[in-house]
């Protein structure tokens, strides 16, 4: 079976918890099947009403409404494929700071978490 026949059999779909104390929190999540991967890119459309209106199929009017394609990069196949220095550029075009930083930081707010644990 070719990739394109696989792929054009399971859609990944985008999910939410029911409430806040899930696993995920308000992150949402996708279930990927075992016999699947993680896409290394989303396509994901923007839908946003323009604040006109045009006449529905009932004579009614229906808001018209704008579309625009995203897409969405898996960041981990951007590290384990770029030069770090161009990895750094993309986070910081994204709004995030270089890798190394920012696992310097993550290694602190855990370590800050572990001790909060142990001393409750």
């Amino acid at each position: 079976m070719s990739i394109e026949d696989r792929a054009a059999q399971w859609l990944p779909e985008i999910c939410y918890e029911e409430d806040d104390v899930g696993l995920t929190s308000k992150i949402p999540f996708i279930e990927v099947p075992l016999s699947e991967n993680m896409p290394n890119i989303l396509f994901i459309f923007e839908s946003q009403e323009t604040g006109e209106f045009e006449p529905g199929p009932d004579g009614g009017p229906i808001p018209i409404v704008d579309l625009e394609l995203h897409q969405y990069g898996n960041m981990n196949i951007l590290r384990d494929n770029l030069p770090q220095a161009t990895y750094d550029t993309v986070r910081r075009a994204l709004g995030l700071e270089p890798l190394q930083s920012a696992v310097q930081k993550g290694k602190t707010i855990t370590e800050k978490i572990r001790n909060n644990v142990i001393e409750n």
